[in-house]
C-alpha cells in the first residue's frame, strides 16, 4: 500500500510540475489551418500596399504583416492566451472592430489570418496585418459590420502573451 501511494505521489508531483511555453498546452485542441489566400486575393492587397504607399511581408498563407515593434518574451502559439488593444478596419477606412483598453483571446478561437501573423510579434509588440477574405470572415462576413469577402486592416499591439 505504501509502493502505491509513493508512486501515485510521484505521479501527481511530476504532473503538476509541467510548463507551458505559450506554443503547447497540455489539451490544446487547435491545429494550424491550411488555408491559403487566392492569388486574386493577393494580388488585391499587393495592389491596395501599392496604391497607399504601404510595404509589408506575405506570409506563405496569403496575410501580408508590417511588425512595427517586435516586442519580446515568448512566441505565440495557437494556444497562446494574448492581451491585445486593436483596431479593425475595412480597406474602406471603416472601422468594424475596436478595443483600446485591452481584451484577451486564445489565439485558435481567432480568425486563421490573426493565427498566421500573430507569432511575428511578441508581448510588446506591434503589428498591421492586412487579411485576405479567405483567412478573415469569408463568404459569410460577420454580423452587420463586417461585408461578405472583405479585406481586414488590424492594428494590434500585444500587452502580454502566455
Amino acid at each position: 500500500m505504501k509502493k502505491l501511494l509513493v508512486v501515485l505521489a510521484g505521479a501527481f508531483a511530476f504532473a503538476s510540475c509541467s510548463k507551458s511555453t505559450g506554443t503547447t498546452v497540455t489539451g490544446c485542441n487547435f491545429y494550424e489551418s491550411t488555408t491559403v489566400a487566392s492569388a486574386a486575393e493577393t494580388a488585391y492587397i499587393q495592389s491596395y500596399l501599392t496604391t497607399n504607399g504601404w510595404t509589408a511581408t506575405q506570409h506563405a498563407s496569403g496575410v501580408f504583416y508590417e511588425v512595427t515593434t517586435p516586442g519580446s518574451g515568448i512566441t505565440i502559439g495557437l494556444c497562446s492566451t494574448v492581451t491585445v488593444k486593436y483596431t479593425g478596419k475595412l480597406f474602406n477606412g471603416t472601422i468594424f472592430d475596436q478595443n483600446l483598453f485591452g481584451t484577451a483571446f486564445i489565439l485558435g478561437n481567432l480568425i486563421t489570418g490573426w493565427q498566421k501573423a500573430m507569432p511575428f510579434v511578441k508581448k510588446g509588440g506591434t503589428i498591421r496585418m492586412y487579411i485576405p477574405p479567405s483567412l478573415g470572415y469569408g463568404s459569410a462576413g460577420s454580423g452587420t459590420t463586417v461585408p461578405p469577402n472583405s479585406y481586414l486592416l488590424f492594428d494590434v499591439q500585444v500587452m502580454d502573451a502566455y
